[in-house]
């Protein structure tokens, strides 16, 4: 999964099938309040992460009916709070990298 915050400051998900890697990819220098406000309701940022709320990774998916998808999901989200990457709300902690492009 990966979590796009483009130039325009619009937010998509992009290759909600890969359950294997999970970042925010924020083009150009979006930086503090204004990549807050790209995310709304997608999550928080803290430092050098994001916290990302599973229900809107459901909602942006499209995948959210697919029963493999959903058992995919869960096992991603399980593995990420072994690593302690879930907090106590439930939200996803994603790496921010940069795309200068």
């Amino acid at each position: 999964m990966l979590i796009r915050v483009t130039r325009e400051h619009a937010l998509r998900l992009e290759a909600p099938e890969d359950l294997k890697r999970f970042k925010l990819l924020v083009e150009g220098d979006i930086a503090g309040e204004a990549l807050a406000r790209a995310l709304g309701e997608a999550g928080r940022l803290e430092g050098e992460h994001a916290w990302i709320a599973p229900d809107w990774l459901r909602r942006a998916s499209g995948l959210a009916a697919d029963p493999e998808w959903q058992a995919g999901f869960a096992k991603m989200v399980e593995f990420a709070a072994k690593q302690g990457w879930v907090n106590e709300a439930g939200a996803i902690r994603a790496h921010i990298e940069r795309d200068p492009a």
